[in-house]
């Protein structure tokens, strides 16, 4: 069984920090992860997709936080295709065409800038998330193989926002594709309702809860992610985790519906509901309370507690 950790997207968003979530005298950067990191063991990292970070901040991030913390890291946006400002690119880039020998470049400064993430084993992997106008097909495959290729002995995950990757015309051809380049497919809840993906590497697999606001693909941020998860909904997903852990040696979970803290309780709520559904008669054994113990294979883990050390990734994992 796969150790399930579980987190939010991000922990600086200013509707979370508004909220409350954080106790009172937290107002700085440090505090405010260090904090995060006795609640969670897993986030994502989502302002890399804005602006190439300096290696000192990702240093001070490992630091920061606990042996075994992961941060999954979300791509630049050019390494992806997405539009991206002339002003977030280093200024000595900024003149430069858009094409494969600048995302080299910036792919060669972002890898440098998430070295200490890597050298610590604080890096649990990076996120590529490719843009609705990114149908599949032969193009397609190649501007990401180019991706892959590029980062070939870093853990690579591919989120699609264009939902046709996993129709079931599709899904054996998206599914051979990824398991090819030996990249991690995330599985995503949102309003769409893409079916879960399958398990792509046997390392991770991945998960992304973005809500279920009827605003979703339009309107802006807080009207696209505004969405509170009931247990009903959470529960539905059960089947798939469990599914999961079986497979792969982890499972990350990360939430996204960032609106105040709606993210951080749907994070203890799923949390809550591995535990019980853990508790089953004739289930896995049952995980301890966090910080009670190195919480070993098979746990569920959103809250305190030392983890294992990350893997070295082998080579074009």
């Amino acid at each position: 069984m796969a150790d399930i950790l579980i987190g939010t997207c991000g922990w600086t968003d200013p509707a979370l920090l508004r909220s409350g979530w954080y106790p009172p005298g937290h107002r700085d950067t440090e505090k405010r992860l260090r904090h995060y990191a006795t609640r969670f063991p897993l986030v994502e990292a989502d302002s890399p997709y804005y602006a190439l970070p300096a290696p000192r901040t990702t240093a001070l991030w490992a630091e920061r936080t606990p042996p075994g913390f992961r941060f999954d890291v979300k791509a630049f946006s050019l390494l992806t295709g997405h539009r991206t400002r002339p002003a977030t690119l280093p200024p000595d880039l900024r003149d430069h065409p858009r094409d494969e020998a600048l995302r080299t470049e910036i792919w060669t400064r972002y890898a440098e800038a998430l070295a200490p993430l890597r050298d610590t084993g604080r890096l649990g992997t990076l996120l590529f998330q490719y843009p609705p106008s990114l149908t599949p097909g032969p193009k397609a495959e190649s501007f990401i193989r180019a991706a892959r290729e590029r980062a070939h002995d870093w853990p690579f995950a591919v989120e699609f926002r264009d939902p046709t990757w996993w129709h079931p015309t599709q899904a054996a051809r998206t599914t051979a594709f990824l398991r090819d380049l030996n990249a991690t497919a995330v599985a995503t809840d949102t309003p769409d309702g893409t079916p879960p993906t399958p398990v792509t590497t046997p390392r991770l697999h991945m998960i992304r809860f973005h809500g279920r606001s009827p605003h979703w693909g339009k309107g802006t941020k807080e009207d696209r992610f505004r969405h509170s998860y009931t247990e009903q909904e959470l529960s539905a997903w059960l089947p798939h985790i469990r599914q999961a852990a079986a497979q792969a040696e982890e499972v990350h979970i990360l939430f996204n519906n960032c609106c105040g803290d709606a993210a951080p309780r749907a994070a203890q709520t799923l949390h809550d509901l591995l535990i019980r559904d853990r508790r089953r008669p004739g289930s896995a054994r049952e995980p301890t309370t966090a910080g009670s113990r190195p919480w070993r294979e098979g746990d569920v883990s959103g809250g305190v507690r030392p983890q294992r050390p990350a893997k070295t990734p082998a080579p074009h994992e």
